[in-house]
């Protein structure tokens, strides 16, 4: 597939990264030479606008599949999207930043007011990672959860503490609940697939797939060592502090919202129900302890500026806060987070990605989730209906993988190796991000 990239910003730097390999790929934007970072990177370039049509005549176009506007400016965009419906009617992608824009753009899309130029979707980053967020902190003691086929399955990871009843045993000595199997472990900032014999470690991250039911037992035997989650405090009323909040109030949850912008703070305060707005900053360790902020169930650090959101999660944990679920940007950056404690590092980047990839798939392969900043990815794949019957013991996948679960039907299983796969099974498959690609052409056959 020949995909133009629109704007050299992180977002683009992702994409380029993930699509490259298997994908001809052509970055716009406005400076002279190929940044740096894209260097080490098998793609075309073309210094220009992705809103002037010189510049996309450049980039040849016509020829091209897919578009992906996500330079740091909504307005170009938008702009660009359009531009390049008039030269050929393909599929476009656009990331804007604000709600306002947002709620516009799928407006037009859903009304009377359509038009063949309109863009086909609209990736929203900061309410991506809302979502992600709100699902974190609906399962105590969580650092990752997702929800899949109708929330039927799901995927919970959990930090191994000191004090946890599975520490240093096999996993084949564990004794788990049926409808659920270990998928992935994070070791030392490195991703891999267990087997029955690894022995799971202390601070180890520790991924579960299995049926809502089995996992909710799951937790309330291995890892709830805390209540339902009742008072949360917010710092950062931006897009995702307000958005989250709003979903706080209505699942019940008392919230105290901190934000440093008086302005902001008369909205804010406008706008929610029941939740408690302070002005004030959330790196001010006095208005922290007045507010007792150490005390709540956790602490959601998510300004837009990382070293604030570091600075403000080393001070509630100084206070002892139980849980920290932390905002970043960038890669290097929540790496650090993750080493100096961090209970909980989200980002909107790679929410963001997995929306996009999801988008550039074949109709038959999905991205579930992405795990560890990328490390891993849970793939949903529907075997065509000839697939012949093969017990998953027999299965060559060609690279190390696991078969999480299967729906046949509204069936849910939970498999083990002489689990029979047939035709027309929804797999959900978890897999290293480096053997995806393996994974799929493996079935696609």
């Amino acid at each position: 597939m020949r995909i133009v990239i629109y704007g050299a910003t992180e977002a683009g730097y992702m994409a380029a990264l993930r699509l490259s390999n298997d994908h001809d790929i052509t970055l716009i934007d406005e400076q002279e030479q190929l940044p740096e970072k894209f260097s080490d990177l098998d793609i075309n370039y073309v210094s220009g606008s992705g809103a002037d049509v010189a510049a996309l005549e450049r980039a040849e176009a016509s020829n091209v599949n897919l578009f992906i506007a996500c330079s740091d400016l909504d307005e170009a965009n938008i702009v660009a999207c359009w531009t390049i419906k008039r030269i050929k009617n393909i599929e476009t992608i656009c990331f804007v930043r604000t709600i306002n824009l947002y709620k516009n753009l799928l407006f037009y899309r859903q009304s009377a007011y359509r038009t063949p130029y309109d863009i086909d979707t609209v990736i929203w980053p900061e309410l991506l990672l809302t979502q992600d967020i709100f699902r974190i902190v609906s399962v105590p003691d969580a650092i990752d959860v997702e929800y899949f086929a109708q929330d039927s399955t799901k995927l919970f990871e959990y930090r191994i503490k000191k004090d946890s009843i599975i520490l240093n045993k096999r996993i084949m000595d564990c004794d788990f609940p049926t409808d659920v199997i270990i998928v992935g472990i994070t070791r030392d900032n490195t991703l891999f697939i267990p087997d029955g014999s690894t022995i799971i470690r202390n601070k180890d991250k520790v991924v579960f797939i299995g049926t809502g039911p089995a996992l909710d037992i799951l937790a309330a035997r291995f890892f709830r060592k805390s209540s339902a989650i009742k008072k949360v405090a917010v710092i950062g009323g931006g897009s995702v502090g307000f958005l989250l909040t709003e979903k706080l109030e209505q699942a019940g949850i008392q919230v105290t919202l901190i934000e440093h912008d008086r302005e902001r703070c008369s909205f804010l305060a406008d706008n929610l129900r029941r939740s408690l707005v302070l002005h004030g900053d959330g790196t001010d360790f006095e208005l922290l302890e007045n507010e007792a902020i150490g005390e709540v169930d956790a602490v959601i650090c998510v300004t837009n500026n990382d070293e604030k959101n570091l600075l403000c999660s080393l001070l509630v944990k100084q206070l002892g806060s139980a849980r920290i679920i932390t905002r970043v940007g960038n890669v290097q950056t929540a790496l650090l987070f993750d080493r100096v404690g961090i209970d909980v590092v989200v980002s909107p980047r790679e929410s963001a990605l997995k929306e996009l990839l999801n988008r550039v798939q074949a109709s038959d392969v999905d991205i579930l989730a992405l795990v560890e900043g990328g490390q891993g990815e849970v793939l949903q794949i529907n075997l065509a209906e000839d697939f012949p019957r093969t017990r998953i013991i027999d299965v060559q996948f060609g690279a190390k993988a696991i078969v999480g679960t299967i729906q046949r039907g509204r069936q849910i299983i939970i498999p083990h190796g002489e689990t029979t796969l047939q035709g027309g099974d929804l797999l959900k498959i978890f897999t290293m991000a480096a053997d995806a690609d393996t994974v799929k052409r493996m079935f696609s056959k």
